[in-house]
């Protein structure tokens, strides 16, 4: 299929997910049984440590549409979504964690977002974004506990007014997509608030939609990477303000 012929791919990043990746494309794949588009299913694998790698391609061929884009090097999760949303090739390009936190079936209300206009589409967690967004299983209180103290300096410094950045679920027209993703420089989990910044700056119109999340305890996320994220933040600030991005 040429550029552009696909109604939506969904990017998966990949780095150890050997136990839950299976159950995330089977749920993808039966989800696309019953719709009528045309999809593609990409998994970027990000230089995993344990055998994601040989689940995967046991995988391969029971998952309909399925890409894989195999990258030996660990470089993280913004490395991967970035590299799966310029190898796309669907109108709408869509990233969504590999622990299935926020199912797949959101999507039909994305659908309805992007026919409102929008350009890209988050879902968010947070009620301050939009009322109907829950947390179905919480995360562990240090978790929500950081996560609120780092989303002051996120308010501060990169996304005033949008209240979750980190959902692990968010979707893209094909031109805002290589636009935004071609000046990405975040490899890290900081990534989403650089996406979002960028995002801002060429006048792109962002859309919400209520995340019924559920917490995963496996998750990779830990507690230094949320400094990490701090880190990322003001790196994507300085940038922004020294004007290091082509806007």
């Amino acid at each position: 299929m040429s550029q552009a012929q696909i109604d939506l791919s969904v990017i998966v990043p990949a780095y150890n997910e050997a136990e839950r990746l299976p159950s995330t494309l089977r749920r993808l794949h039966q989800y696309f049984a019953g719709r009528a588009f045309t999809y593609e299913i990409i998994v970027v694998l990000d230089g995993p440590s344990d055998n994601t790698r040989d689940v995967l391609f046991e995988l391969n061929g029971t998952i309909a549409n399925l890409r894989i884009i195999d990258r030996g090097v660990n470089r993280g999760k913004g490395y991967a979504v970035r590299e799966g949303m310029l190898n796309a090739l669907g109108l709408i390009r869509l990233f969504s964690d590999a622990d299935n936190s926020t199912d797949i079936v959101h999507f039909d209300q994305m659908k309805l977002v992007f026919e409102k206009g929008c350009d890209l589409v988050i879902a968010s967690r947070n009620p301050k974004d939009v009322a109907e967004a829950v947390q179905a299983v919480s995360q562990a209180y240090y978790k929500r506990l950081m996560g609120r103290g780092g989303n002051a300096i996120v308010q501060l410094l990169a996304v005033p007014g949008l209240w979750d950045t980190q959902c692990g679920f968010k979707a893209f027209r094909a031109d805002a997509a290589e636009q935004i993703f071609s000046r990405t420089t975040i490899d890290g989990w900081g990534f989403d608030i650089e996406v979002l910044v960028l995002a801002r700056a060429l006048k792109y119109r962002i859309g919400i939609i209520p995340a019924n999340w559920i917490n995963d305890d496996r998750s990779h996320f830990r507690l230094l990477d949320y400094l990490r994220v701090l880190g990322e933040t003001v790196k994507v600030r300085y940038n922004l303000i020294t004007r290091k991005y082509d806007l």
